[in-house]
């Protein structure tokens, strides 16, 4: 693609000012980095609190008082009883339990939902809610009309509370309006980095004046996409397309933790989503593969493709997600591998340009996560 027929998110002019080195991203030109660079980003936020813009994920709202009831027949979640100013972790699956993309839905009150969604996936997603829930509810896409500024690390909390004070009371997964710098946003305390942190919707005309209000605390750095991964990765958190995708039930993804109980097989409300038996089956009978986490053995990065061995020399994975961890100051890495190699502390080896690098079967997270549960 083309520079020149790439997005940009409403912070993109602001990006070039602060020096960050550009790249096409989901159909978006986007900061991979700025001059602090990858490693010292990912340690800042960290240790302080990270600006990363998010604007290229796709915001939609939904309204009518069907819409919770219509949206879980979508989703293995449970969506009906979401209390009102909470949001939860959701996944579209299919009829063969594979994962279309994952996504955030909060209760705004008032029979509205909002969502955030994949970049990569939102038109395919719009598509995918007006075509099931069109005729139930009101599906509006806020692309244009928000972007959405993440502001992650122990301080986050300090240096939001400067500008709304109210979100210093705010625990992981609530979700609020709120008014901050004259803007009217809306603001999740989570994030896609482990840290404590806030999400922030804001609507696109008022993006650069809050991203520059933000920039001008004293705790506060520029944060790329490079460092966005690497947090991430250490927190063993799954990228769309990379981690899971399609082909890729939750149960394979170690995900069972983010289907609701009241969905599952003996829930209140059991199934009712697509691709609800193939899932209950696995979660019944087993599974073949599913993704673990990795810790080379050595200084050598491991990285997405790398097919992972067994002692013998045989194929028995590949690696899904992988790089060099700041804060740990090792390599680590993500990859799908046979269940009977899935076992914690299993010795297995991935193949680096034809060299056998030594990797254990490690827990994830690989840092501790320190969300903010009050």
């Amino acid at each position: 693609m083309s520079t020149e027929s790439l997005q940009h998110t409403p912070l993109h002019a602001l990006h070039l000012e602060l020096g960050a080195r550009m790249v096409p991203f989901a159909g978006y030109d986007m900061p991979v980095q700025y001059p602090l660079g990858v490693m010292k980003e990912h340690l800042h936020s960290r240790e302080q609190a990270g600006l990363f813009d998010v604007s290229h994920m796709g915001q939609i709202r939904l309204t009518g008082a069907n819409a919770a009831k219509a949206l879980e027949a979508l989703v293995p979640v449970d969506i009906i009883d979401l209390p009102v100013g909470m949001q939860r972790y959701a996944m579209f699956t299919n009829p063969q339990g594979g994962i279309l993309d994952d996504l955030m839905v909060a209760n705004l009150g008032d029979d509205q939902l909002f969502l955030v969604v994949n970049a990569a996936c939102k038109d395919q997603d719009l598509a995918h809610l007006r075509a099931h829930l069109g005729d139930q509810c009101t599906v509006e896409p806020l692309f244009e009309q928000r972007a959405l500024l993440a502001l992650q690390g122990p301080a986050a909390v300090t240096v939001l509370a400067r500008l709304a004070p109210g979100v210093a009371t705010m625990t992981f997964m609530q979700f609020a309006a709120v008014s901050i710098d004259g803007s009217d946003c809306y603001v999740s305390r989570s994030g896609y980095t482990g840290e404590d942190g806030f999400e922030i919707s804001v609507p696109a005309e008022r993006a650069e004046a809050l991203a520059r209000r933000l920039l001008a605390e004293p705790e506060v750095a520029a944060i790329g996409l490079g460092a966005r991964d690497s947090l991430r990765l250490e927190a063993g958190l799954c990228l769309y397309g990379h981690d899971m995708n399609s082909e890729t039930t939750p149960i394979e993804a170690s995900l069972l933790w983010a289907i609701s109980k009241a969905r599952r097989s003996d829930g209140a409300r059991a199934g009712g989503f697509p691709g609800a038996e193939v899932i209950f089956a696995q979660q019944r009978d087993g599974i073949a593969r599913k993704r673990v986490g990795l810790l080379p053995q050595e200084r050598t990065p491991v990285r997405e493709g790398a097919e992972v061995v067994d002692a013998e020399g045989k194929v028995v994975g590949s690696v899904c997600s992988g790089g060099f961890g700041p804060t740990l100051g090792a390599p680590v890495a993500m990859a799908y591998v046979d269940i009977a190699h899935s076992v914690l502390d299993s010795d297995l080896w991935a193949v680096v340009r034809g060299k056998r690098v030594a990797v254990k079967v490690s827990k994830m997270p690989f840092v501790v996560q320190r969300y903010y549960r009050g």
